[in-house]
């Protein structure tokens, strides 16, 4: 009698170029599809709240895909290991098969699953999909980690391959009898109060068909400017495809693929497209960092920060950061962006994280953890990379005296203030001029504009040349160390 083979979906909510998925509809044996939702593994870090909201709606979609082709999501809760084993006893499966992780909590829940099984002569087998490049293939030319973007990058790009990424199965076969399965809505993923992501909903479509219809909508339109464009948070002109790399609905594969096809067919698309994939270059790092020093999710990539003097800020300054209320309005735009839409502007995200660790002098850590909450696209490995970036402290990080100025800012890179004017609708009213620094313009200025300082938007909390003095002494203090 055949045996069935498990498909473990985690990190990869999709069917096309889920390589999993694919080998074992090759091998023709009965598939079961299982989604184990897991907060009890050791070092499994549980998901933030918007992240929950988003894989509620793109498990319903993976199952919506699934049945349409004759199969279905078998849903379970608890330690990844005990369940799949126990659902491998209770169907006689013969296989397990898996998209590979890189986070510390994956590779554990990996290692286990991989032991467990092999004792009971069940083949476990996982396969790659979520990375471009496995972490062990990138290496200097002495075998060392790369550590600065600049050269991983070149020697990734040149491991790259131009496979083409496979298509979805038209039909996956089901086993006789099916598992028992929990409703997805059963997962408790569901926001409290619901209301709360009724804005996000607006924005954002989860599931693997709207992840392509993205990209497509991406290379056929503002691909083009996307190196000049993507500073400027008042434009469109991101691909917005993060939250869908981050659960599997689309593999980077299928980026690279089709921007390089692109990029062939249209030479306007050449400067775009190549800046485009050094961003995903760029999750391709995070990853491999976090893989190879996975301590730095708690600990600074420079040692000498861990005795930096991280909280010397308020904490009411803190909490007006997370609520966009600091008197700064890119910040505020940004903070209330992230809360409106669960996602932020690449640009004002490094503008906010700057004025959190190095103005209010907040540990980045603090910062991570607050994206990781309120972020759809909260992904593990470029979270903590780029807080560490932002911070000084991480690999090929920015100098910690490079202090964001949010004025300046966002006089730079949004200049007619349409980007604060959307998210800071209490400051639409004043002119171009004074829409970074109402607290510069004249008090005939403000009160046409109905801006009252301190009453309808807050006056600054903090005096931005004391707080850079402030950030460089404490730089100061373990530049020796």
């Amino acid at each position: 009698m055949t045996s069935a083979t498990i498909v473990l979906f985690s990190n990869t909510l999709r069917l096309a170029d889920n390589v999993a998925l694919l080998t074992a509809v090759d091998a023709g044996d009965p598939i079961i599809p299982v989604y184990v939702f897991d907060e009890q593994s050791p070092k499994v870090r549980p998901l933030g709240a918007a992240s929950k909201w988003w894989l509620l709606q793109s498990l319903g979609s993976l199952q919506n895909d699934l049945r349409k082709r004759g199969s279905d999501l078998v849903i379970r809760t608890g330690n990844t290991v005990g369940v799949i084993g126990a659902l491998a006893s209770e169907t006689g499966a013969g296989h397990v098969f898996l998209t590979r992780g890189y986070t510390p909590g994956a590779r554990v829940i990996e290692q286990s699953l991989h032991e467990v099984l092999a004792d009971r002569n069940i083949g476990c087998r996982r396969f790659g999909g979520h990375l471009l490049l496995e972490p062990e293939m990138v290496r200097t030319k002495v075998g060392g980690i790369y550590t600065v973007f600049t050269p991983f990058w070149r020697t990734a790009s040149e491991l790259i391959d131009t496979i083409e990424p496979q298509a979805a199965p038209d039909h996956i076969l089901a086993p006789k009898v099916w598992p028992k399965s929990k409703a997805i809505r059963s997962l408790g993923l569901e926001p409290k109060p619901s209301i709360w992501a009724d804005p996000i909903a607006q924005h954002w479509q989860p599931g693997e068909a709207a992840a392509h219809d993205r990209l497509v909508d991406f290379l056929e339109g503002s691909v083009q400017t996307y190196k000049q464009a993507r500073d400027f948070p008042a434009t469109d002109a991101t691909s917005a495809l993060s939250p869908h790399l981050t659960f599997g609905e689309i593999s980077p594969r299928t980026l690279w693929f089709e921007a390089k096809k692109h990029m062939a067919a249209n030479s306007a698309t050449s400067t775009g497209g190549a800046h485009f994939l050094r961003e995903l270059g760029w999750r391709e790092f995070s990853a491999h960092l976090l893989f190879n020093f996975p301590e730095m999710q708690t600990e600074p990539m420079r040692k000498q920060f861990a005795k930096f003097p991280w909280g010397m800020g308020k904490t009411d300054h803190v909490r007006a950061w997370q609520k966009g209320m600091t008197g700064f309005p890119i910040v505020d735009a940004g903070m209330r962006q992230l809360w409106q839409t669960g996602w932020m502007h690449n640009r004002v995200r490094m503008v906010v994280a700057s004025f959190l660790v190095k103005d209010l002098l907040w540990h980045w850590r603090d910062g991570e953890a607050w994206f990781w909450d309120t972020l759809v696209d909260a992904d593990f490995a470029n979270n903590i990379a780029s807080w560490q970036w932002v911070a000084g402290c991480g690999a090929d990080a920015s100098p910690y005296f490079r202090i964001f100025n949010p004025t300046t800012q966002g006089e730079k890179f949004d200049a007619g203030g349409g980007y604060v004017r959307r998210f800071v609708p209490e400051l639409a009213a004043l002119p171009d001029k004074y829409i970074h620094n109402p607290s510069e313009a004249p008090a005939d200025i403000l009160e046409m504009a109905g801006v009252k300082l301190g009453h309808t938007y807050p006056n600054p909390i903090i005096d931005r040349k004391l707080a850079r003095e402030r950030a460089l002494a404490a730089l100061s203090s373990i530049k020796q160390l």
